[in-house]
């Protein structure tokens, strides 16, 4: 399988953040968060496990409380049911796999 990134429908999650869902398989989904400077994914949880990377730019990840600033080539990893949040300190593009499946990322 192969999706151009073109092809990924752009979903504003939160002011600022946008979404990009670039593949999904049987057990994860591969997302793109383009983070505008100053924009915040709220604090949350989910069920899915994630993991990902900084492509480009700054953001304070906090995970569980512990706050950390992030630059591109940094990763993280947010547990299963972990709380976790994301404020961008400059224009930024995170690049998220979660498993399971992300099912409400998918195209419909």
């Amino acid at each position: 399988m192969f999706k151009p990134n073109c092809d990924a429908t752009p979903v504003e999650m939160f002011p600022g953040v946008i979404r990009r869902t670039l593949c999904s398989g049987d057990r994860v989904t591969l997302g793109e968060f383009t983070l505008a400077k100053g924009s915040v994914v709220p604090l949350h949880s989910h069920e899915h496990e994630q993991v990902g990377y900084v492509a480009s730019g700054r953001v304070v990840f906090t995970i569980g409380g512990e706050a950390h600033e992030l630059c591109a080539g940094d990763s993280y990893l947010a547990a299963s049911n972990e709380p976790h949040m994301v404020t961008a300190l400059e224009d930024s593009i995170a690049i998220d796999i979660f498993s399971p499946v992300r099912t409400e990322y998918l195209d419909k």
